[in-house]
């Protein structure tokens, strides 16, 4: 584990999911789920560590029980990450559970399904990434499927504790035991679209900009 977690999930916390996305091509990770964007508008980028748990659509056991537990379970600072399988007719969160994540200073909620009560999230300024809005109650509708497991999110595997991401572009996963790698590569992108910004400013021509830059070989053995 990196000497200062927290620390780490700062420094991603200064760059763009787009950017975070560049690095985990370079390497050829698996890292973003499609179509999952905020729910409210002005929603804030986050970042954190991930707390896992699944929505399954039967079971003994209460969705709302469930994702209160896992809420409660959950560290400062740590993501909510809930596997709905990309369902868009069953809630899969809603404004108790969102003044609950506040309360324990969750960074917010990411899910693959969708979501109710945007206006709560909004007044609490309580970030959420998902699929869409419903207005239906989880309550009936589907059963808890477990917490700290691996879950799937838009098809991208998420493990308890891996680095989530999320802001305006949609959201990015990094694998815990990589994140040192991808950041160091985040940051040489970062840098080169800074130069090649700045160079096109002055009146250089893109393509040249781009290829002095050398942006398309960063990260790689020969970059």
């Amino acid at each position: 584990m990196p000497p200062n977690p927290a620390n780490l999930v700062r420094r991603f916390l200064a760059h763009s999911t787009c950017t975070v996305s560049d690095a985990l091509d370079r390497l050829n990770l698996k890292g973003a789920p499609r179509g999952i964007l905020p729910i409210w508008s002005g929603c804030p980028r986050i970042a954190g560590r991930a707390a896992t748990m699944r929505l399954v659509p039967e079971g003994p056991a209460s969705p709302v029980r469930g994702t209160l537990e896992t809420i409660a379970a959950a560290g400062p600072g740590e993501v909510l990450v809930i596997d709905h399988g990309g369902r868009l007719d069953v809630n899969s969160f809603g404004g108790i559970a969102s003044t609950t994540a506040r309360r324990r200073r969750l960074s917010g909620v990411v899910i693959d399904g969708v979501t109710r009560d945007v206006d709560e999230m909004k007044t609490l300024r309580f970030p959420a990434f998902g699929r869409g809005v419903i207005q239906q109650s989880v309550r009936g509708r589907c059963a808890f499927g477990g917490r700290g497991v691996e879950v799937g999110l838009g098809g991208v595997l998420v493990r308890p504790g891996d680095l989530v991401v999320a802001d305006v572009n949609g959201v990015v996963l990094v694998p815990w035991d990589r994140t040192e790698e991808v950041l160091r590569i985040v940051q040489e992108c970062a840098a080169a679209e800074r130069k090649v910004k700045a160079w096109i400013a002055k009146g250089i021509d893109p393509v040249e900009a781009h290829e002095r830059a050398r942006y398309d070989v960063l990260g790689s053995s020969s970059g």
